[in-house]
């Protein structure tokens, strides 16, 4: 789930960014687990206790028996947590062919893995991972032949690797850099600065960033941060600043740039243009139900902000550069355009007399990117959920398309105003992520980097069909196999969805899914409503009331892999993360008979309480909230806390969470898995189970850890079909 900073921000980041009747429970006086094991019809679960939580939403009253979960620290939920992990790594180990499965999947990940280059200067900046690295290590090197000289290696800052660097930003004139590091997989990051001439470490060092870019200005840079908070991994986060920190100092040096103490559940962030001559500040109030954001500017030397757009509505507004010759702000909007265009403002004094003007007009179809590099747009569309990418002019003439290798997602063609070649990525699920230069000048392409995979790739192929939902809306999915598959149903099909923020769920390469492809596994994408593959129209189809949509996609995605003989439903698994699990918990309650297994990921599963914690009120603007008696009796009907069936069988379930998440805190997931047990548990001859990670996020921190959970859950797949693959 996204954090959901202005559009132009989103990339790659997932809920950040992130429904029975009523029963009043009595007060129960029991210990925390009672022993022996309660006997179900297979699994043996611990019992664990429950409180006379009852509250009342507009009139209804609703228990919540596991309130005490919410509390991640106490010694009762870390106890909880000992025996739930044990009950479930007991279940694991026995999975005969689990070390295999481990072992096929290091062999597959086990090469070289390198990012697009940016420059700076004389200097060329690239990520690279050797193979089976835990983290990603920065280098840079004078000119593309240079050699490559080791600036950051995250891998050293931890002995258990679990230590990331999130983000790494270099002053103008690239002598200072500042970089972001996360501990355990939080969201909470530490920022620290560099001397880019002896690359040493300096002193300084800021705390409690948050939600928050490095944007450099002169001597310094803008980020992001909240007050210090309680030290409880659910604390509601409020009051996000913007401060501006000056190179050599000490945090409490820092000048307090912006905060808005009257609304405590805004965001601010602020950027800079590539000359550093202006500041741009954001303000999003999503937690007031408000999916846009405000405009500010300020010029260097300016004391205040001055506002492009002051009022928050739905409209997203994000600067894309500043185009000096015009003396006008490039503007990325959905103003009155779904699919968004872009649009100019001008910079000089006499700016609040105009308006926008339109550039690049809406197309149908929607833009996912727009960005800048020497002196021209890329502008990247959505068609059919793959990508086209255009050249465009300051002014919005058309020059070129960029050819793309074919149907897949690209991304970069970011750079300097004065760069002659910028840098792309492109992938799909069988097309290995292959950096490409583009030569500004010449408008061609030619491959800069091609990755030597451990596998063939070309065994693989991959489908894209449509689907008709409940509604009689046409939904596309990808579906991915090995070649010479036969549809005879009953092949062992994972079928994954995430549905929500507006984020798109383009075709992306994996090499921990090929093992599974290996098996005979067929792996499915549906492209359901709520994300962006069609614009903010198919967005809002599946937003606040409107969030059945999302489900009713996705069980019309099962039924037609069952009805087009891919698979049955004893040999379809689902999966989703984030906003996806909660997508899982809920079709689950909705349809159990239609799955064997289901593997829900950091869920948001308590949909009438997920605003109470850490940034949980940023995401209302997707839901709605339980404060609102509509929106209300809305989440209260699907929500997977609320909605488990205690007559139904379920199938196999294994919920996975991690103790370091504060962007969907475990709670979630302990709570839904108690009362999956308590209430479900007595039908369901199959496994209802919880993975615990420790030292891990809202995603694994590490390479290892990613490597674990996923043979995890191919083996607990597997195992739960009868089938054993050969690896």
């Amino acid at each position: 789930m996204p954090f959901m900073l202005p559009r132009l921000f989103l990339a790659n980041n997932h809920i950040l960014a992130v429904n029975q009747p009523t029963v009043v429970m009595k007060k129960i006086l029991s210990p925390l687990f009672l022993f022996p094991m309660i006997s179900m019809a297979q699994m043996q679960y611990p019992v664990t206790s429950t409180v006379a939580q009852v509250d009342t939403y507009h009139g209804t009253l609703v228990s919540d028996p596991y309130r005490w979960l919410e509390d991640d620290h106490s010694a009762k939920t870390k106890e909880w947590i000992g025996e739930q992990n044990k009950l479930t790594y007991a279940y694991l180990e026995k999975i005969p062919f689990r070390k295999q499965m481990r072992e096929r999947l290091e062999k597959v990940y086990d090469y070289p893995k390198y990012s697009s280059p940016f420059r700076n200067h004389s200097y060329y900046y690239f990520y690279k991972n050797d193979g089976l690295q835990n983290q990603s290590v920065l280098y840079r090197q004078q000119g593309l032949n240079g050699k490559p000289e080791l600036v950051i290696d995250p891998n050293k800052l931890a002995a258990d690797g679990t230590t990331r660097m999130t983000d790494f930003s270099l002053s103008k004139d690239g002598t200072h850099a500042a970089y972001a590091v996360s501990k355990g997989g939080s969201d909470w990051t530490e920022v620290y600065e560099m001397d880019m001439k002896t690359l040493a470490t300096m002193p300084d060092h800021l705390e409690w960033v948050k939600v928050s870019g490095l944007s450099w200005q002169g001597d310094g840079f803008y980020y992001s941060r909240y007050p210090t908070p309680e030290k409880t991994l659910s604390s509601k986060n409020e009051n996000h600043q913007v401060y501006f920190h000056t190179v050599g100092t000490s945090q409490d040096r820092d000048q307090l740039i912006f905060e808005d103490k009257q609304h405590p559940e805004r965001f601010h962030h602020v950027s800079t243009s590539d000359d550093e001559k202006y500041s741009f500040l954001f303000v999003s109030d999503r937690g007031k139900g408000l999916d846009g954001n405000a405009l500010y500017y300020k010029k260097k030397g300016d004391k205040a902000f001055t506002p492009i757009v002051s009022k928050i509505t739905d409209y997203h507004y994000s600067v894309v550069d500043v185009d000096t010759a015009a003396h006008a702000f490039v503007i990325s909007t959905n103003e009155h355009a779904p699919n968004y265009k872009v649009v100019t403002k001008s910079a000089l004094p006499e700016w609040k007399s105009t308006g926008f003007t339109t550039i690049i007009p809406e197309q149908k179809e929607p833009i996912e990117h727009v960005s800048s590099a020497g002196g021209k747009l890329f502008v990247s569309y959505l068609k059919d959920v793959t990508s086209k990418v255009y050249l465009y002019n300051m002014k919005g003439v058309k020059e070129n398309e960029v050819i793309l290798p074919g149907l897949g997602t690209v991304g970069g063609f970011d750079g300097e105003s004065d760069d002659k070649d910028v840098f792309y990525v492109f992938n799909s699920f069988t097309y290995a992520p292959t950096i490409f230069q583009y030569s500004i000048a010449t408008q061609k392409t030619a491959v800069f980097r091609k990755p030597e995979v451990a596998f063939d790739v070309s065994l693989f192929d991959t489908k894209q069909v449509f689907y008709k939902s409940k509604d009689g809306t046409s939904v596309p999915m990808f579906i991915v196999f090995k070649k010479g598959i036969v549809q005879n149903g009953s092949n062992p099909t994972l079928l994954y969805g995430y549905g929500g923020f507006n984020i798109n769920k383009t075709p992306e390469f994996d090499p921990l899914l090929i093992p599974f492809l290996e098996a005979g596994g067929i792996f499915v994408s549906a492209n359901i409503r709520g994300g962006g593959e069609y614009g903010e129209a198919w967005h809002e189809q599946g937003m606040k009331l409107k969030k059945q949509n999302v489900f009713d996609d996705f069980i019309a995605a099962a039924e037609y892999l069952i009805r087009e003989k891919y698979t049955d439903k004893d040999h379809l698994a689902i999966k989703g993360r984030s906003n996806g699990g909660l997508l899982i918990g809920a079709v689950l309650n909705q349809r159990p008979d239609l799955f064997k297994v289901a593997i829900p990921q950091v869920g948001v599963m308590d949909m009438l309480r997920f605003q109470k914690f850490t940034i949980g009120w940023n995401w209302i603007a997707d839901y709605g909230t339980s404060d609102s008696a509509a929106d209300f009796r809305s989440l209260y009907k699907f929500s997977p806390l609320h909605n488990i069936n205690s007559k139904a069988v379920y199938p196999a379930t294994l919920v996975t969470t991690s103790d370091h998440d504060d962007r969907v805190v475990p709670a979630h997931s302990f709570k839904y898995i108690s009362t999956l047990q308590a209430l479900a548990g007595k039908n369901t001859k199959a496994p209802l189970l919880i993975r615990v990670d420790t030292n891990s996020g809202h995603g694994a921190s590490n390479t290892r850890k990613t490597i674990e959970i996923t043979a995890d859950i191919y083996s607990f797949i597997f195992y739960n079909m009868g089938i054993t693959p050969k690896l």
